[in-house]
């Protein structure tokens, strides 16, 4: 009898990893006509005010300016400004390919985003159905469907959260019983040794660390032909806080795929060297 996949989970941060700079400089500021440097020098200097987090100031100063503009803050709205999201070179055929590459090796991989950005703006995004689930800041809405306040922040600190999220298969973020619940490593239905973690830059050092000290696999991206982002990531390797840094190129043959075809080489040979016989074949 065939044994069934193996689940891996691929983790991604999104800006600067999927897509270059921050998502709300795509379509967002300049549909308002904001200068991207003065908006985020604002949001942050309320942060420090007010003593407050830097992605509610943001998404304070999100709502502010769009009402300002009178601009809708409906849900379809936000889609529509994330259609308007560039990606990196091969994202768009990314998921595909990395899927067919897992199953031939028996795997079965699931995509999830880690993000400070909106799911909002990642819901209008050509490439959302690949995501089994995406954990990133997010508004409240009135009975008349308009953001009028922020729903949750996801910070440096609280993106690893997600991870176990993803470990213990506890997706729903109403549930806070399931994700602190005990439950044994081997218990687990995706094991940190089977998690794969990409992302960009110092917000994501948390889970860099972590899943790597847990026996996954953590990358760090750069923009491709940016020196100084380039020193910044391989920084991280001589820290010890992730494995390699490659640039941001999804396209077939490129670096980052033959690194991640070789994870999934790694994970399953072990998969084949310590899968248990069946009955049948002792």
């Amino acid at each position: 009898m065939a044994r069934e996949p193996v689940p891996v989970a691929i983790a991604y941060d999104f800006d600067g990893t999927l897509a270059p700079g921050n998502m709300q400089e795509h379509v967002f500021l300049p549909k308002l006509g904001l200068d991207a440097a003065s908006f985020w020098a604002r949001s942050n200097v309320l942060a420090e005010e007010q003593q407050g987090d830097p992605i509610l100031t943001y998404m304070h100063r999100m709502l502010v300016e769009a009402a300002a503009a009178d601009i809708p803050m409906r849900r379809e709205d936000w889609a529509a400004h994330g259609a308007g999201i560039t990606l990196f070179p091969g994202v768009e055929t990314w998921f595909d390919r990395i899927d067919a590459a897992a199953s031939v090796r028996g795997l079965a991989v699931e995509h999830y985003v880690i993000s400070s950005g909106l799911r909002e703006l990642i819901e209008g995004t050509s490439i959302r159905k690949h995501f089994r689930a995406v954990f990133a800041s997010g508004f409240l809405y009135n009975a008349s469907g308009a953001a009028i306040a922020p729903a949750i922040a996801v910070n440096y600190t609280t993106k690893t959260q997600y991870l176990f999220r993803i470990n213990k298969d506890a997706l729903d973020l109403a549930d806070n019983t399931a994700v602190n619940a005990y439950r044994p490593p081997e218990d687990r239905r995706v094991p940190f040794t089977n998690i794969i973690f990409v992302g960009d830059g110092e917000t994501d050092i948390p889970c860099f660390r972590m899943v790597k000290e847990q026996g996954g696999h953590s990358i760090a991206v750069h923009p491709a032909g940016d020196a100084k982002r380039a020193e910044r990531t391989r920084k991280l390797i001589a820290e010890g806080r992730v494995h390699c840094a490659v640039p941001a190129d999804y396209r077939e043959g490129a670096e980052l795929e033959r690194r991640v075809l070789a994870i999934l080489d790694l994970l399953a040979a072990r998969e084949a060297v310590t899968a248990p016989t069946p009955e049948s074949e002792a």
